[in-house]
């Protein structure tokens, strides 16, 4: 396996957890459970961790990757530097969370406050997860570039000759 076979592996774990944990951390708040709580937390240190294995293995895709054709600097520099902002973010997540899980277990009056902190920048850190992902994609990707100018389904399928 290459350099982008493992960064392939693990680049979808980093979004996933983040997902995962602000949706925990919401029901959560909801039905007011600290265990479901320090789930959320859990998942989110865990993204923490995925995120480093996924910025590890990026170099080494980017070797392989830089090499092919349709794939520009341009693509490979934007994902980069907006995959360093959601990692920054994600370890911050990741620090946030620890807190929060000492207040919980520790019963501190704060918890309740950095719970709710740590869903508001949950939703922050999906924002750069999603930037990360798309621009990921589209560096090997087409159909998802920007300003693509792929024909719409029902064109396709009329020169086709098919009916709806």
């Amino acid at each position: 396996m290459n350099g982008a076979h493992w960064h392939l592996m693990v680049n979808h774990l980093p979004i996933i957890f983040p997902i995962v944990g602000v949706i925990v951390m919401i029901t959560g708040l909801t039905s007011k459970s600290e265990a479901v709580k320090r789930t959320a937390y859990l998942i989110f240190i865990l993204g923490a961790f995925a995120t480093i294995v996924a910025m590890t293995t990026g170099e080494g895709a980017e070797e392989v990757v830089e090499q092919l054709n349709g794939v520009t600097e341009n693509q490979l520099n934007n994902h980069e530097e907006i995959a360093e902002k959601f990692a920054i973010l994600a370890y911050i997540l990741g620090g946030i969370s620890l807190l929060g899980l000492w207040t919980s277990i520790k019963q501190k009056n704060s918890s309740s406050n950095i719970a709710v902190g740590t869903l508001l920048f949950g939703f922050v850190l999906l924002y750069f997860a999603k930037q990360t992902g798309t621009t990921g994609g589209e560096i090997r990707h087409t159909e998802i570039r920007e300003g693509n100018n792929l024909p719409a389904l029902e064109n396709s399928n009329a020169e086709k000759g098919e009916d709806d």
